[in-house]
């Protein structure tokens, strides 16, 4: 049934690393969690908080935290037209069956997602009709800053970050199970927590982790997708929060204070997502990374150690005012890495009333620089919408393109740019402030396209339509929960995504519910409460109204520091404050990376053919995703392997022919050429040992052998030796011997003829021909194994 959906590796599980486990029938009670994302599998696990949660929630005895993410509609209606509930990719587990499922809304269009895994799960979607038997269902993430269009679905929300409490409370919560406490108990303990909101609670604080900067480096490495995802990248937090205080910014204020992790957590929690991970790009992520206080010098350190293995640092997320062109060239020691301006606002006025300040001069020095040093582009992100007032200056789309074609003239690139629609946020300086509406925001952007365009740049935008419907979610009250419901049961899925969206429905919607959508194009009086008044982000109201101001008379505040003169209010005891990294400087290198080259004409080729085999789960991985999957496991099992050349490297790695999707192998064949310069030495044997104790679930090494192709010799691929392959369906026992070109012809016509997909098919082996005697007409020569041709051709 999985051939008949897209992608059916976002649903088998499977993956190297996976944590949670199915306890025997005779174990103790364990308290089931498990963590949902309310979006496809490429996007959730790509999520930082869900890794987070995961993994630390595995740590704990007594504690099995599964999890899953959204189904596409195919998968849905499978499930549905099959009966299935939603499951848990490593134990099987029946959402419904939980002790406590939690959500991270980290979008607020992923809420229908929400209800799709709710009643996919056989759990009512409304809280008031869930019982005993029914799990707990809580959720979190920056979206519920303003819980209350959420309130209808859910039994309670975590407010603020979990490794300040909420897996303490998971422990409870373990304890109690364990007890003998039931649902109604359980819920009670949640409803005491001061950072648990359920609906009626007057008020819920913010969890604030202040033990960031000095806890043990924790790696959410696990589990390695087998398939690839949006961000296929191990994400080290190097600093959470934002010094900078832009007032449009909601996870500046929601992740306040900023905390820096020093440079001896950062260097092992990077080693542990290359070790043990397997991944070759690594982010340094935060909110500004350049405002880490030892950035150039960080990204030092790390190319020292791991340059020389191939392995890349990026910086995603860079202030203007922290670039440097000898921090790019770090960055891009091993793999070129691009140039992005966040510049929201183009005039100086404007920028100053939100509180950002990116100069043309600035911006045009650093894109001339990196124009010698290269790089022919760049990206631009702009906003239209915000609140600066326009005062009788030129419109912000005119203020928009005169920037971009001004830094055009001064530096001879085409750019690309992004433009978005500024939707006001709770808790931030602009969350009093009137949202753009639809028809003005769209004049403006296809203003911007149109006029860029013509001058060669390319322009993105995101839908302003969509800005309308984020806006009522994550500005709502408790009626938007009726239109969430509606929205879902009139078919709405997966509303992030292009092709999923719905915007008729949506249309109807908001048309049936225009009160909600004229609440946001309103400005709201300083004066009078706000629905999300219930929850307390840290920052004052006092502070928001006085930032609210200074950005209508554009007047700047400075960045945040210790004992500021514009305290906010989350300094306000001794754990709660600034925190820059100090500690250990000494490991931070100024030294240039240990460069080596990659491996060009050594006097002779060491090369590993091995044949493995592809079941279970696995044969529902693509040959790109194989690809991968073998890539990450070389460097998990510290195998030195040769790399390809120009700014991409990848491993010199060569499958005799892909496997289709479905069809399950057992003598699949594949080679990697090995790194001399290296140093290291291994049989055949230790080669199995290694990466069979490092591939997911299904794929597995059967046979190895190390070969030694001399100076001047003939590197024969191993595509070009592909004779064929034997089949053999579960309808027929007896082999079949088919010719590489035939292969495609043959399966469809045993499809046609048996009625079954591919499922029902196994390649049993790859068959090669041997360039030194191949005689298509002598019979007992037209193909052999891959391995006697290659020891024919090559000395072990």
């Amino acid at each position: 049934m999985l051939l008949t959906v897209e992608k059916p590796g976002r649903y088998t599980g499977g993956e190297y690393g996976r944590l949670a486990k199915r306890m025997p029938r005779d174990s103790p009670p364990q308290l089931n969690m498990l963590i949902a994302f309310p979006d496809l599998y490429e996007i959730g696990m790509s999520n930082q908080a869900f890794r987070i949660i995961y993994n630390t929630l595995n740590s704990f005895s007594g504690i099995s935290c599964d999890r899953t993410f959204a189904p596409a509609p195919d998968f849905e209606e499978l499930l549905r037209s099959r009966n299935i509930p939603l499951y848990g990719l490593d134990t099987g587990i029946s959402l419904g069956s939980l002790d406590v499922l939690m959500f991270t809304l980290g979008y607020e269009l992923g809420i229908t997602g929400v209800l799709t895994m709710l009643d996919r799960s056989f759990i009512p979607l409304k809280r008031t009709e869930r019982r005993e038997g029914d799990p707990i269902v809580i959720m979190g993430g920056p979206c519920v800053s303003n819980p209350l269009p959420y309130e209808r679905f859910i039994d309670a929300f975590w407010i603020g970050e979990a490794e300040a409490g909420f897996f303490d409370l998971a422990v409870e919560l373990r304890d109690m199970k364990l007890a003998g406490a039931l649902r109604g108990e359980l819920l009670r303990k949640l409803h005491t927590h001061p950072s648990i909101w359920t609906g009626g609670k007057k008020r819920a604080n913010r969890a604030m982790d202040s033990l960031f900067t000095s806890r043990p480096p924790l790696a959410a490495v696990f589990p390695v997708p087998s398939i690839k995802i949006v961000q296929h990248h191990g994400a080290v937090e190097i600093m959470r929060g934002c010094p900078n205080g832009c007032r449009f910014c909601h996870a500046g204020v929601w992740y306040r204070p900023m905390r820096q992790k020093n440079a001896d957590t950062i260097r092992e929690e990077a080693a542990a997502f290359i070790n043990a991970g397997g991944y070759r790009e690594i982010s340094l992520s935060s909110l500004s990374t350049g405002d880490y206080r030892h950035i150039d010098s960080l990204v030092g350190m790390l190319n020292y150690e791991y340059a020389s293995r191939h392995i890349s640092f990026q910086l995603p997320s860079l202030r203007v005012s922290t670039f440097s062109m000898p921090l790019l060239e770090k960055v891009s020691a091993v793999r070129k890495s691009g140039l992005t301006f966040a510049v929201e606002t183009p005039a100086d006025a404007w920028q100053l009333a939100i509180n950002k300040e990116v100069s043309r001069d600035t911006v045009a020095a650093i894109l001339n620089e990196a124009k010698r040093n290269g790089w022919r582009s760049a990206k631009f992100y702009f906003m239209v919408g915000l609140p600066v007032g326009e005062n009788g200056r030129k419109s912000e789309e005119q203020e928009i393109v005169e920037f971009i074609l001004e830094i055009a003239r001064r530096t001879g690139m085409n750019f690309n740019i992004n433009v978005g629609t500024f939707i006001p946020k709770p808790h931030t300086p602009y969350q009093w402030a009137a949202q753009i509406d639809e028809k003005n925001a769209r004049t403006k952007i296809e203003y911007i396209r149109d006029t860029l365009k013509k001058r060669g740049h390319r322009v993105s935008y995101n839908d302003p339509f969509i800005a309308v419907i984020e806006g009522v979610l994550s500005r709502g009250d408790g009626r938007v929960g009726e239109l969430i419901e509606e929205a879902y049961v009139r078919g709405c899925r997966l509303d992030a995504w292009d092709e999923y969206i719905k915007k008729d429905l949506w249309t109807s919607l908001l048309e049936k519910n225009v009160i909600l959508v004229q609440d946001i194009y309103q400005a709201r009086n300083p004066e009078q409460s706000l629905p999300w008044d219930c929850i307390h982000s840290g920052a004052s109201l006092f502070f928001l109204k006085r930032e609210y101001e200074k950005s209508q008379r554009g007047e700047l505040t400075l960045p945040c520091t210790n004992n500021c003169d514009n305290p906010c209010g989350n300094c306000n005891t001794i754990t709660n404050v600034v925190y820059n990294s100090i500690h250990r400087d000494n490991l931070l290198y100024e030294k240039k990376p240990l460069l080596e080259k990659t491996q060009k004409q050594d006097p002779l080729t060491l090369r590993i053919l091995f044949s493995f085999e592809k079941r279970d789960a696995a044969i529902f991985l693509s040959h790109l995703a194989m690809i991968e999957v073998f890539s990450m496991a070389f460097l998990r099992a510290n195998i030195p392997i040769l790399f390809t050349q120009g700014f991409n490297p990848n491993p010199k790695l060569d499958f005799a022919s892909p496997v289709p999707l479905g069809i399950k192998a057992t003598g699949e064949i594949a080679n990697i050429d090995l790194n001399l310069h290296e140093g290291y030495d291994f049989s055949a044997e230790d080669f199995m040992q290694r990466i069979n104790s490092c591939l997911p679930e299904g794929v597995i090494v059967k046979e190895a052998i190390k070969v030694r192709i001399p100076s001047g010799g003939k590197k024969h691929s191993i595509p070009s030796l592909l004779w064929g392959a034997i089949y053999q369906s579960l309808d027929d026992a007896s082999d079949d011997f088919v010719r590489a070109q035939e292969e495609k012809n043959y399966r469809a016509a045993l499809r046609t003829i048996s009625g079954s997909p591919n499922f029902y098919l196994t390649r049993k082996a790859v068959l090669a021909k041997n360039p030194n005697n191949f005689n298509d007409e002598v019979s007992n020569h037209r193909y052999d194994s891959y391995f006697t041709v290659y020891r024919s051709l090559y000395p072990e």
